[in-house]
């Protein structure tokens, strides 16, 4: 017997296991996100996916959908939620939107476009963070990281390396590298590796191949997030 819970109305069929994202996604369904991939095990550290269901606020990416469940997403409330937090990751950050390499192709810009947020209403912090660009295919902007962690998770889980970590507390957590030096051209992070293609905004990016698509022509320029899904599952064309 197939088994059923609503979500801002609609009737979403789901199997055992699965969350609310997981049986939303296979119904075509969007819920904001950013620390979500289906390839990997949900951890919930964005936020924006916090849906309410029978009344409680909960993470749709690590919530398991029960049975008659009524489940609600695109109110008034939990869309103001997700622009308050989309603008602190603006300002915790220098995203610069027309001056970035990954403008049209960035997950963080696509989800602040659907949800509505277009300006930052926060002071910057303009934070003063290092650029790694000692590996000879890829560079890090520690300046754009959202501490999404998915290329630590692509890098433990997929590639069975463990390159990335995530290290400090309160405003001093950041992405670190698992080197000998710190850096990434002395660990043995490969182009090739998942982690080398999952990051939402644009921390990790691949040398000599900037702006290869033109901007207007890129991904979320085509068509908006809630069609597309996640920026690491297509190939630009």
């Amino acid at each position: 017997m197939i088994r059923h819970f609503t979500i801002d109305g609609i009737k979403v069929p789901f199997q055992e296991r699965q969350t609310i994202m997981d049986a939303a996604m296979a119904a075509g369904i969007y819920i904001p996100h950013l620390c979500h991939n289906p390839e990997f095990r949900p951890q919930g550290s964005c936020r924006l996916c916090t849906v309410k269901v029978d009344g409680r606020n909960l993470a749709a990416c690590t919530t398991p959908a029960t049975d008659h469940a009524e489940v609600k997403s695109n109110t008034k409330k939990l869309m103001a939620m997700r622009r308050t937090l989309l603008q602190l990751l603006f300002v915790e950050g220098n995203h610069v939107c027309p001056a970035c390499e990954k403008s049209g192709a960035c997950q963080l810009q696509a989800v602040a476009y659907y949800c509505g947020m277009l300006a930052p209403e926060f002071t910057h912090f303009y934070p003063q963070r290092e650029v790694d660009a000692s590996h000879p295919e890829f560079a890090i902007d520690f300046n754009r990281c959202i501490l999404c962690e998915l290329c630590v998770r692509a890098s433990r889980d997929a590639d069975q390396k463990s390159v990335f970590a995530i290290s400090g507390r309160g405003i001093h957590v950041h992405l670190t590298v698992n080197s000998p030096s710190g850096k990434l051209g002395d660990s043995d992070f490969d182009k090739h590796d998942r982690a080398a293609h999952v990051c939402p905004v644009g921390a990790i990016l691949p040398k000599h191949t900037g702006y290869d698509v033109p901007i207007g022509k890129r991904l979320y320029d085509r068509k908006p997030v809630s069609m597309v899904g996640d920026v690491s599952d297509h190939e630009e064309d």
